[in-house]
């Protein structure tokens, strides 16, 4: 399955741009083991990122971040099988998996209920 993995990247970070790779880094924490399960992890930030960088956003929250970051996550789901939700606030992911439901994804909030998860 392609597999959006979902959970705080800004919330919680006052904007502070090392909290915010912390947040990026717990994401990215469960990618390998559910690649090793034979899935296809994504998390929306790697594609909003440079994204941002290209469109010349300068600080979280302004113009260019508005348009990319949460929009790009909303056109991954078109593509994605499911979403693993992480712990934490976060009204992005929370979006995420309203998104999901809506269109009868599979929705996990564990890792390891993920199938071929060990």
């Amino acid at each position: 399955m392609l597999i959006l993995i979902a959970g705080p990247y800004r919330s919680g970070t006052n904007d502070d741009p090392v909290l915010m790779q912390k947040n990026l880094d717990h994401l990215e924490s469960v990618a390998l083991p559910l690649f090793r399960a034979g899935h296809l992890p994504m998390i929306g930030e790697w594609v909003a990122l440079p994204l941002l960088k290209l469109a010349g956003s300068v600080k979280p929250g302004d113009g260019p971040y508005e348009e990319i970051l949460y929009p790009t996550a909303a056109r991954l789901l078109e593509k994605c099988d499911a979403v693993l939700r992480l712990e934490g606030a976060s009204k992005g992911a929370d979006e995420d998996v309203r998104i999901a439901k809506e269109r009868g994804l599979q929705v996990y909030y564990k890792l390891e209920d993920v199938p071929g998860v060990k």
